[in-house]
């Protein structure tokens, strides 16, 4: 048999199991078992929450590489190449590599059906076990409790926030999704939490498994100023630990804050102007994602971000309202049928000025006749079209260099707004245009 291609495996890999998600560990742990996949490297930092699981892991790996230290990084979803999900000291991993590690799946799993999350986190943690890492970072994909991560017993376990999403799966109460998060925690084992005010749930694994707990807002805080915020925390002896005068980041600070916290636990090096300027450099496609690019002879703003929940719009809507454009903000916005609508436009729509809805490129999407129903109700000005291009496009057409567009509702739709930026980049190289 020809050897498949990266494409061809995913292809295969959606087809292995009757559905999409199901949740349980189970099936997991017995091919991990069988791969030897428990232990993927001595230090083993586990991530889940509702929102900024991206950003923490990209913070608490940078922190860590910038010691000389070998780290792998597993994430999910992707947005443009899966290869995206699974990082090797900061580089992706290859179609080889993954091509490789799904056939060794593939094997070793026998006649136990894998869903195509859990071949794939699974495919990671055998690239990770043969990379000899020091420290591998694992973000959840749902959850926690059931999620194929959790295979792996975590050294230090983060949840960065708790909100409703995910119902179906996580319950419809944070009670209820705080349960799940928590199932990630271990016993005696530190769990660090950034949320301020995590429901009793949470709490109460804690308590029962005896775990060192980290709490932002008591064991570790930030204050956020206008250029600058401060940050403290404790070590793992109790000691206090302060920074001053941090650099604002693009990416949240509360990840950051929590980054910083699982960071100083694991008793590296603290030399603080390189832990300043390693939190300075990292960013995240996606996530108060900042591009300016050429359209019609003007100079154009455009900020992504992949937020599709209210919790997430809380802090979108936070973050804009401390940089307000010198003219109009113009969205471009698309969102899943399971979504909270309502939730998510609400903190937003103050601060926005002309809605551009467009359905999503999936047939999960909501249809943007009922994104510009319920704006309209709303008293918004708005405007549908076939497409997340045709929609961003619009609004460069209208928008004037003191403008920002966001663009933000979903994966999907920062993902097609990336691609159309690459576009027009292969574009105006092949017509000698140069930004």
């Amino acid at each position: 048999m020809t050897q498949r291609t990266l494409g061809e495996w995913l292809a295969y890999l959606e087809q292995l199991h009757p559905s999409a998600i199901d949740m349980g560990l189970e099936r997991s742990q017995q091919v991990a078992a069988r791969l030897g996949l428990g232990k993927p490297a001595p230090r083993v930092i586990t991530v889940t929450g509702t929102n900024g699981k991206g950003s923490t892991c990209a913070l608490v790996a940078a922190l860590l590489q910038a010691q000389g230290l070998k780290v792998g990084v597993y994430n999910s979803p992707h947005l443009l190449r899966y290869n995206e999900r699974v990082q090797l000291n900061g580089v992706e991993a290859t179609d080889e590599q993954l091509c490789e590690a799904f056939a060794a799946l593939d094997a070793g799993r026998g006649d136990i059906s894998l869903t195509y999350f859990e071949m794939g986190t699974l495919a990671a943690l055998w690239l990770f076990e043969r990379a000899q890492l020091d420290v591998v970072v694992l973000e959840v994909g749902l959850g926690g409790r059931l999620d194929t991560v959790n295979v792996v017993d975590a050294d230090l376990a983060l949840v960065t926030s708790i909100g409703v999403d995910h119902t179906d799966y996580l319950g419809n109460t944070r009670e209820s999704v705080a349960y799940e998060k928590a199932g990630i925690f271990r016993q005696g084992k530190p769990a660090l939490c950034g949320d301020l005010d995590p429901p009793h749930t949470l709490l109460d694994k804690v308590q029962e498994l005896d775990c060192p707990f980290f709490l932002r807002g008591r064991e570790f805080s930030l204050e956020v100023g206008d250029r600058h915020w401060q940050w403290r925390g404790r070590d793992a002896r109790g000691q206090a630990v302060e920074l001053h005068d941090l650099p604002l980041l693009s990416l949240p600070m509360e990840n950051a804050a929590l980054a910083l916290q699982a960071y100083l636990l694991l008793d590296l090096p603290w030399n603080v102007p390189q832990i300043a300027a390693t939190l300075q450099a990292t960013q995240v496609v996606g996530r108060l994602d900042r591009r300016t690019f050429e359209w019609g002879g003007r100079r154009l703003n455009l900020l992504l971000d992949v937020g599709h929940n209210p919790h997430a719009a809380q802090y979108l809507a936070q973050r804009l309202s401390r940089t307000p454009p010198v003219g109009r903000r113009l969205a471009v916005f698309g969102l899943l049928s399971d979504k909270d609508l309502d939730g998510v436009v609400a903190p937003l729509f103050d601060n926005i000025q002309a809605w551009a809805v467009a359905p999503l490129d999936t047939p999960r999407s909501r249809p943007a006749a009922e994104l510009a129903d319920a704006l309209q109700n709303l008293g918004a000005s708005v405007t549908s079209y076939a497409s997340v291009t045709m929609a961003l496009e619009a609004q460069c057409a209208v928008a004037n260099p003191d403008d920002e567009i966001l663009l933000f509702g979903s994966f999907y739709c920062v993902a097609e707004a990336l691609e159309w930026l690459a576009r027009r980049s292969t574009e105006d190289a092949a017509h000698g245009i140069t930004e």
